[in-house]
């Protein structure tokens, strides 16, 4: 995966906005404001997602290319490597699942927003 396929990905999902709040190199995208997938632009090597702790632990053990999240909450967060050890498959599916892990801790009021988003 590279950088403009992980952004067209990313920015394709319901309620996600994109932004560089923390430097003019880290993308983040966020959803209904809610950060779920970072990564810097002019090193694309790797991609920080939401995990559920348990299974972060799992794909830890089972990739040399996920490792805690760096600069992130490590129990919640892995960094996977673009670099080709983790297969595309399976980065895309850890993308839907950090989407999937922030909408579903949403507040009502932005879950009602977002399932509006759905049905247009």
């Amino acid at each position: 995966m590279n950088i403009e396929s992980f952004r067209d990905y990313c920015i394709q999902k319901p309620g996600v906005s994109e932004e560089f709040p923390f430097d003019a190199n880290t993308l983040v995208f966020k959803v209904m404001g809610k950060m779920f997938a970072l990564a810097d632009v002019e090193e694309f090597i790797s991609i920080n997602l939401k995990c559920d702790p348990e299974k972060a632990v799992q794909l830890r053990d089972q990739y040399e290319g996920i490792v805690p999240g760096y600069h992130m909450n490590k129990k919640h967060w892995n960094t996977v490597l673009t670099d080709g050890s983790v297969p595309e498959n399976l980065l895309i599916e850890m993308i839907d699942e950090s989407y999937s892990l922030v909408v579903d801790s949403l507040p009502k009021k932005f879950k009602v927003q977002l399932s509006s988003l759905f049905q247009s």
